[in-house]
């Protein structure tokens, strides 16, 4: 299962399931790999593992940035799909060569399939926000927008 190539989409989001299924244990990201092999409920690959286990151990401070952004929720109290792709984006923005527009229209459509219309909005203005902010440097900022 984990010796599969998937897209850089898939992968991502098979990180995605990942990084949700931790917020609700305490398991080691390796016992949740592991779990995850054994139910074979879904592919991921070395990107979506290495994803998952470095946004797990960021967690705190992708969190931090997040709540930044936020004026109307803290990070506490939003939606674990929503914080989940948020850190996904945040992170892929910050430590990866992946452009800022990529990772945020990535974590949009995620946030639309697993989530309601207004955590998506939520989801697309605190990231559309991020990506203009001077965590990115200027070179990558954009303007990020879904198209509902």
């Amino acid at each position: 299962m984990d010796k599969k190539q998937l897209t850089r989409e898939n992968s991502r989001e098979a990180a995605f399931m990942l990084i949700f299924e931790k917020m609700f244990r305490d398991d080691s990201c390796e016992d949740i790999i592991e779990q995850a092999k054994l139910a074979d409920e879904y592919d991921f690959d070395e990107y979506s593992k290495e994803l998952f286990t470095a946004v797990t151990e960021k967690a705190a401070q992708l969190d931090e940035i997040i709540g930044r952004f936020s004026q109307t929720r803290a990070v506490d109290r939003m939606s674990k799909v929503s914080l989940a792709v948020m850190r996904i984006a945040v992170y892929e923005s910050l430590f990866t060569p992946i452009p800022v527009n990529i990772a945020v229209s990535e974590a949009v459509i995620i946030s639309q399939k697993y989530s309601l219309e207004n955590d998506t909005k939520f989801v697309n203005g605190l990231l559309g926000s991020f990506a203009k902010s001077e965590y990115i440097p200027e070179d990558k900022r954009s303007s990020v927008t879904v198209k509902s």
